[in-house]
């Protein structure tokens, strides 16, 4: 497996003429580092809890929640007709509280709670940590959880993606390996794309033998709170929340040139790649 190729100190003008072109992944070592937010996380857990409780409208928000036996890693149930987690409404607050109060269990629940509204939970959170690399109307999206698997899935868009908090491994898969990922049911999924069905932290091998192949291509890196990682679209990625309370921010468009936001038929065209998959699984 290969090392996603680091950048620093990317400025727009990189960004836009030399990263954007290449369509391949790429990190942005430090991007974020002068954040508030990420400073807030580097003082302590506490720190960063209490920064996001101050900007926090109190808006009810939803949290997928897993038994300790999954270990983190939200997926589908045995039977593939359901899934291994189950949902619940909780205030932003009481689920930031939750969370560090589970730090130091060594099998606490798997607590996710995804692709939440910035602007409507937490509406001066931009303007105190604005995104250097692209346009202001393209807006955010909080990921808040803690130790978590979530299992290799692709975006219809384009993202830049920023750890505020915690660790974060990144895998990545080029879109032609799809047929070596062993893609699950795509009408019924665990967040509402197709995703693999291969545990990246663990793979059965005898169970799935094209995913070595998928490994050849694949590339990964552990990102740094203040570090960020730009994904193309279509491309595959699995991501494992590493430490105890985990936060990242994250934003999509639909361009490969963010002053053009275009929509892009990301899903008609990866069914088109996975119809030629092998039958068996």
């Amino acid at each position: 497996m290969q090392n996603i190729e680091d950048w620093e100190n990317v400025v727009s003008a990189v960004f836009d003429n030399e990263i954007l072109p290449a369509n391949r992944p790429a990190v942005l070592r430090g991007l974020l580092r002068d954040w508030p937010a990420v400073q807030a996380a580097g003082q302590s857990p506490a720190g960063i809890v209490d920064y996001i409780k101050r900007l926090d409208t109190g808006a009810t928000v939803n949290a997928m929640v897993g038994p300790p036996q999954i270990e983190g890693r939200f997926f589908y149930s045995d039977d593939f007709r359901g899934f291994n987690f189950g949902s619940e409404s909780v205030a932003l607050g009481t689920a930031l509280d939750t969370l560090v109060s589970l730090a130091d269990n060594p099998q606490p629940p798997a607590i996710a709670l995804q692709a939440m509204s910035v602007p409507q939970l937490l509406p001066s959170f931009s303007g105190e940590n604005p995104m250097p690399l692209l346009d202001d109307d393209v807006a955010p999206r909080i990921w808040i959880g803690n130790r978590a698997m979530i299992a290799a899935h692709f975006d219809n868009n384009y993202n830049i993606a920023g750890v505020v908090s915690g660790r974060r491994r990144f895998t990545i898969f080029p879109p032609d390996q799809v047929a070596n990922l062993y893609i699950g049911p795509l009408l019924r999924t665990p967040g509402g794309s197709p995703i693999s069905t291969v545990d990246l932290r663990a793979p059965d091998f005898q169970k799935f033998p094209r995913f070595r192949e998928a490994l050849e291509s694949a590339q990964e890196a552990v990102l740094e709170p203040g570090d960020a990682i730009y994904i193309p679209i279509l491309w595959w990625h699995g991501v494992e929340a590493l430490d105890p309370l985990n936060i990242l921010v994250n934003y999509w468009w639909n361009d490969a040139s963010p002053a053009h936001r275009k929509p892009l038929l990301g899903m008609v065209h990866c069914m088109a790649l996975m119809s030629g998959l092998p039958a068996e699984q």
